[in-house]
């Protein structure tokens, strides 16, 4: 079976060998079958044309050929609006009215909150308001966030929901490491977590390639693949480049974006060279 994988990058900075080993190795899986780029640039603020621009090229001085038309999260709203409404009609959705200040002073207040990948997991404060104080804050103009009720969803899914991963193996999902995980806010209409899934299954993605970094997101994923009725890939989780400090590169560090790389005369052939070298067992 051909394979269709996809590289998503964010256009907020400079890609650098971290994003180029993560686009040879999708375009590698592809190899015979569908490549495609993904623009997430639901976050207006940062995401820039320039930058855009420069991952195209980027990507194409690597010698990589992806499948036309790019998909750009920002032209596709209605799609995340749609699965929204079906989680809302299904009862798995709440608006939290939290502050991130507020969040972190209740967590604070609780001690030894549970943890997530990300950090301490939200309380779930806004979790048992009443209908009719949620009706009347949100009426009155209240900025929100749309929460998942990840116990409540959780219920909805007979039987274990399994996820294969190629290097890892059979995984049984347990989306509620993240807790009850933000999936849109009033200036962002869709998370990751929420458009990524969606954006999988019409793009007709059937592996899933990213960093290790995200292996535990999988498992909301796939809680939300199941919410959503949506077809369900397979992962390969692969390593993450770091620095001499053993620090995850980062688009703020310009000195190894490939744009500099490039411009310091460095050539395609080279940064593949260091890439291997880097991902050496």
């Amino acid at each position: 079976m051909s394979e269709a994988t996809r590289f998503a990058p964010s256009p907020t900075g400079w890609l650098h060998l971290g994003h180029a080993y993560a686009a040879l190795f999708a375009y590698e899986q592809a190899a015979g079958g569908r490549f495609l780029i993904r623009l997430e640039d639901i976050d207006g603020t940062r995401a820039r044309p320039e930058y855009e621009g420069a991952i195209f090229e980027d990507l194409a001085w690597l010698g990589l050929e992806w499948e036309q038309p790019v998909r750009r999260q920002s032209e596709h709203f209605d799609d995340y609006r749609a699965a929204l409404k079906k989680l809302e009609a299904m009862g798995v959705m709440y608006p939290c009215f939290c502050t991130r200040r507020e969040i972190q002073e209740e967590i604070a207040r609780a001690g030894n909150a549970p943890q997530g990948p990300d950090g301490p997991l939200y309380p779930g404060t806004c979790r048992g308001r009443s209908a009719e104080e949620r009706e009347q804050r949100m009426a009155a103009g209240e900025q929100y966030a749309l929460r998942l009720d990840v116990a409540k969803a959780g219920g909805l899914v007979n039987g274990e929901l399994l996820w294969t991963d190629r290097t890892r193996g059979c995984f049984v999902a347990k989306p509620a490491v993240f807790g009850d995980v933000v999936l849109a806010r009033k200036d962002t209409p869709a998370s990751y977590h929420l458009a990524v899934v969606v954006d999988d299954a019409l793009q007709g993605i059937t592996l899933v390639t990213r960093g290790e970094d995200l292996l535990e997101a999988t498992h909301l994923h796939r809680l939300l693949q199941a919410l959503l009725g949506l077809p369900v890939p397979e992962w390969r989780h692969h390593g993450l480049i770091t620095d001499e400090n053993g620090k995850r590169l980062a688009k703020r560090d310009d000195a190894r974006s490939l744009r500099s790389l490039r411009e310091a005369g460095w050539t395609a052939e080279r940064v593949k060279e260091e890439i291997r070298r880097k991902m050496a067992p």
